[in-house]
């Protein structure tokens, strides 16, 4: 079962319209603080290139949305930045705490905000935006790369698009051959992220290289401000040991449960305060999870695969680096996944390509591999995770080695080619099941979202701050699933543990505020011209809305408690978004479908 909402989009960029394979990826935030998710969406053109190849590309755009399809801002990032999966990785999200997201990305001579201005904020004010940097061939005939010129990281206002600072991005490019090749290729793959490095507020991680050299600079945006927090080199001979431990994907989580974010680079973690913590020394691979996938331990592990080195597969602490099982294999092992798939067989499963089985916490072997290597989802109601594998999303069972079909999301499309990533998926509706947004050809973005109930009850995953930043980091070059900082499975103890997180303007919503929340909505079915009622407290006033599929406001209206706040008559059939808010927050979310 699954609820499809289609987000038309207001126009591709000029260059771009007669592209039919355009690739899209974006970040969801509160853009405006109305405490509705946008969608900031990076648009590579058909001709975007992969750093290894040769060849000019179209501009990079980036578009807002709202999720009614309304476009707010358009910040093109010019003819100096080259279009493709590892260039350009952008983080939306309220640094400075005013309730609004903000965004940051690299840019360069040539790129225009979202009110049409090109950028003019600190090294950028002396911009030569006619500038065009591209390189011409060289011995080898190579050309379409920018090697020269400046490049900056700066903040957009998350409302209007608007430069609000820029500064020059660290590090430097310096010699293109420091990088590990003398063409361009590993000097300009990038990854970026968000963490809370001190705990309380949002830092901004953006890293530069990870085959060989490996970088990164953590950056705050606080009261108008942007700072660079601290830095990190493998350059520096305390780190020479980290070289080349980098994925085509970070990740954050609290590697040693001292309450700060932690970098996982891949085969490497960086501690919150920009000094490494350990390394396994095993290098490069295309995927990796870091989860709590042990029941009851207070810090959490690290399953990667690896392209070289015979190294297979790793499973080891986030903590100290300790491994737990490393599956030797002479092949590049280009996939990999962690999960619990089936509440029968309980905990946590790993498998991987080149034919790696699928493995117990030990490194047993105790099943087939699944169909599927890709990514997961949470779908069905169980605490296990389902998969989800380009445009289909499948049950897995152990103890039988087969799977049955959830979802196919029919004329849609992943991104990463064989990778066969979704979009985004995300917490986006706040029932603690992941939605999942894919392509239908470059106008529009389709959202699916479960209508199967669960008995289970989960703050939704986006209060987790680890799922939080997660979700942020997921446009950096392949995405990879996002995981809570807490264990999540069929055997996990309830109640699930406190979540550290506060709502700006006051306390955090409690499911005291409205008495009996989810069985005030039950059964998800609801005849027509029925009346949902739900006991408000006294004094206070709620805010009852319920929306279509595309966004639009179909009922709204405020109420002040202690009186019944009544939903209805609901006169339309269909399957509607159920919110009730209190001082701009969010107390209820909820799908209701109306029948006859």
């Amino acid at each position: 079962m699954q609820v499809i909402l289609i987000f038309l989009f207001s126009g591709l960029p000029t260059a771009h319209a007669e592209e039919v394979t355009v690739q899209a990826m974006p970040a969801a935030g509160d853009l405006n603080g109305d405490g509705q998710y946008e969608i900031v969406l990076k648009w590579d053109p058909s001709n975007a290139k992969d750093n290894s190849l040769d060849g000019l590309t179209d501009p990079c755009i980036l578009d807002a949305y709202t999720l009614s399809g309304e476009r707010l801002w358009r910040i093109n990032l010019g003819i100096n930045i080259r279009s493709g999966a590892h260039y350009t990785q952008f983080i939306v999200f309220d640094f400075d705490g005013d309730g609004k997201a903000e965004m940051m990305v690299k840019t360069a001579p040539g790129t225009k905000d979202g009110t049409g201005e090109y950028i003019s904020m600190g090294p950028a004010a002396s911009a030569d935006h006619t500038a065009d940097y591209h390189n011409a061939a060289d011995a080898g005939g190579r050309v379409g790369r920018i090697l020269r010129g400046p490049k900056y990281l700066t903040v957009f206002d998350g409302e209007t698009g608007k430069e609000l600072a820029t500064a020059e991005y660290w590090p430097l490019r310096g010699r293109v051959n420091d990088w590990g090749d003398d063409y361009g290729n590993r000097v300009d793959r990038f990854n970026a992220a968000v963490a809370y490095v001190d705990g309380k507020r949002p830092t901004a991680i953006f890293q530069r290289g990870y085959y060989t050299r490996l970088t990164m600079a953590a950056w705050d945006w606080r009261d108008g401000e942007l700072t660079r927090r601290w830095t990190f080199d493998s350059d520096e001979s305390a780190n020479r040991s980290y070289a080349g431990q980098g994925n085509h994907s970070v990740h954050i989580i609290d590697a040693d449960n001292d309450g700060k974010h932690d970098i996982v680079t891949g085969s490497a973690v960086i501690s919150s305060d920009g000094t490494g913590m350990h390394t396994s020394r095993m290098g490069h691979g295309d995927a990796a999870h870091c989860a709590h996938m042990f029941k009851g331990t207070a810090t959490p592990q690290i399953y990667m695969c690896h392209e070289s080195g015979g190294n297979g597969v790793s499973f080891r602490q986030a903590n100290t680096g300790a491994m737990i099982f490393n599956i030797r294999k002479n092949d590049d092992v280009g996939r990999g996944c962690a999960a619990e798939l089936d509440p029968a067989v309980p905990g946590f499963k790993f498998w991987a390509s080149s034919g790696m089985g699928l493995y117990d916490a030990t490194g047993k072997v105790i099943g087939d591999v699944p169909g599927s290597i890709n990514h997961l989802i949470w779908w069905d109601g169980e605490l296990s995770r389902e998969m989800l594998d380009g445009n289909t999303i499948t049950k897995w069972s152990v103890r039988n080695n087969r799977g049955t079909n959830l979802l196919t999301g029919s004329g849609t499309n992943s991104i990463n080619g064989t990778k066969s990533n979704p979009v985004l998926q995300a917490d986006l509706f706040g029932d603690w099941r992941e939605e999942v947004i894919l392509t239908a050809g470059s106008s529009a973005l389709r959202v699916f979202t479960t209508t199967m109930p669960t008995t289970k009850r989960l703050v939704t995953l986006m209060h987790d701050p680890v799922y939080r930043v997660g979700i942020a980091w997921q446009n950096s070059s392949y995405n990879q699933p996002p995981h809570p900082g807490y264990y999540i499975a069929s055997d996990m103890d309830f109640p699930p543990p406190e979540l550290n997180v506060s709502v700006l303007g006051g306390e955090v919503s409690k499911a005291e505020d409205i008495s009996s929340p989810q069985e005030s909505v039950k059964p998800v079915a609801v005849l027509k011209n029925n009346v949902l009622n739900l006991s408000g407290e006294a004094g206070r006033t709620y805010s009852v809305s319920m929306y279509d599929l595309r966004g639009a406001t179909v009922h709204k209206r405020d109420v002040t408690g202690p009186a019944s706040l009544q939903l209805g008559p609901i006169v339309a059939n269909g399957t509607f978004l159920l919110t009730v808010q209190s001082a701009n927050k969010t107390l209820l979310l909820r799908k209701v479908n109306v029948t006859d």
